[in-house]
């Protein structure tokens, strides 16, 4: 059986859409479609069901996605070993998606300074579904948002980095203060949906204030990338990402007290990679704290 094909399986059941799980295979909706049939021929069961563009599994679908998925993570882990001699296998790392251009690649490169030789596969999701990924074993270790809920007994969790909220400006409104642009310019709302949102959500609301919403998006760099050309000003959380756009953004301190997002490590106390995923964790406290 064709473990890429079970990796396709299961990222189409990740992603509810044939076409969502296309996009993050880097392959077409209709391979996608061409590799989970012949998986169900040679099973003799069909595995999924359509309604409309929302893809669920099957009964027997839902009976074999847990198998498929310890699959998968074996035939990585024996190619890891094989190649590496690493008994460990490969360390399964998830991260929030605007830390896989911030954090992570510093993670990294620290990462293998200590460890040349590890084997190391990323994934990415929003931070909630990673704490849960981590409590169940999918992934071993993930760089996340500190969730609103309590973190799971089999998990620890370091905290890496505070990032208070900070309004960010073209460099023409720097003169300016920070309430009388949010009240007066067009604002970029970092989206509600996403706990950053809401961070930004509950600023507003406890300060008064009711923006010129002209966009709400749930990208932070994409918020910078916006305000750099002149879009609108927006309210996010003051990550070092901004430093990549130098000059053409401004940070406006906010008055009195902000929320403040956390950024941490959380990993699997049952992981036989707990070892390694602790000094990742490490790695990330000095980097970042």
């Amino acid at each position: 059986m064709d473990t890429n094909y079970l990796e396709t399986y299961v990222k189409t059941l990740d992603c509810a859409s044939i076409s969502d799980a296309a996009r993050y295979l880097g392959i077409t909706p209709g391979a996608v479609a061409a590799r989970i049939r012949a998986l169900e021929d040679e099973l003799g069961q069909s595995l999924i069901r359509r309604s409309g563009h929302t893809v669920r599994p099957t009964e027997h679908g839902l009976l074999i996605c847990d198998k498929a998925r310890q699959m998968i993570q074996d035939a990585r882990d024996m190619t890891a070993m094989v190649k590496s001699g690493n008994v460990l296998g490969e360390i399964r790392l998830g991260s929030f998606f605007s830390g896989l251009t911030t954090h992570l690649p510093r993670l990294l490169e620290k990462t293998y300074e200590h460890h040349p030789d590890v084997s190391i596969f990323v994934s990415y999701a929003p931070s909630v579904e990673l704490c849960q990924q981590v409590h169940s074993g999918t992934i071993d270790i993930a760089l996340a948002i500190e969730p609103q809920f309590a973190i799971y007994k089999n998990c620890s969790w370091l905290k890496i980095q505070d990032e208070p909220l900070t309004l960010i400006v073209p460099p023409q409104y720097a003169t300016a203060g920070a309430h009388e642009l949010l009240r007066t310019r067009p604002f970029i709302r970092y989206a509600r949906s996403s706990y950053s949102g809401q961070l930004v959500d509950r600023y507003l609301k406890d300060q008064r204030i009711v923006p010129n919403q002209r966009l709400e998006i749930d990208s932070l760099l994409t918020i910078a990338s916006l305000v750099a050309r002149g879009v609108g000003v927006a309210l996010v959380p003051d990550s070092f990402s901004l430093e990549s756009l130098g000059k053409s953004i401004q940070k406006i301190p906010l008055p009195g007290r902000t929320q403040i997002r956390k950024i941490g490590m959380i990993w699997s106390n049952q992981s036989p990679r707990v070892t390694i995923s602790k000094s990742i964790a490490m790695y990330a406290r000095k980097l970042f704290n």
